[in-house]
């Protein structure tokens, strides 16, 4: 037998695992746990802020949280 017939709530079902599955399988191989290219706390901080994807706050604690951790000392 070379044919399973299945429902297609099923099919989609499976599709968006497979879909999740490369993705995930995608971002794993890729080198996340390397160092960041720089450890100048103000570049880091204005790149973020000209993606325009930030808001205040949010950069407010990032570099707070940056200038808490050792590896920016």
């Amino acid at each position: 037998m070379s044919q399973v017939t299945i429902s297609k709530r099923e099919y989609q079902k499976l599709l968006e695992r497979a879909f999740r599955f490369e993705h995930l399988r995608q971002i794993l191989e890729e080198d996340i746990f390397s160092s960041p290219p720089t450890r100048n706390i103000k570049t880091i901080i204005k790149d973020f802020r000209e993606t325009g994807r930030y808001n205040k706050n949010f950069l407010d604690s990032l570099a707070r949280g940056l200038k808490r951790s050792p590896y920016f000392k």
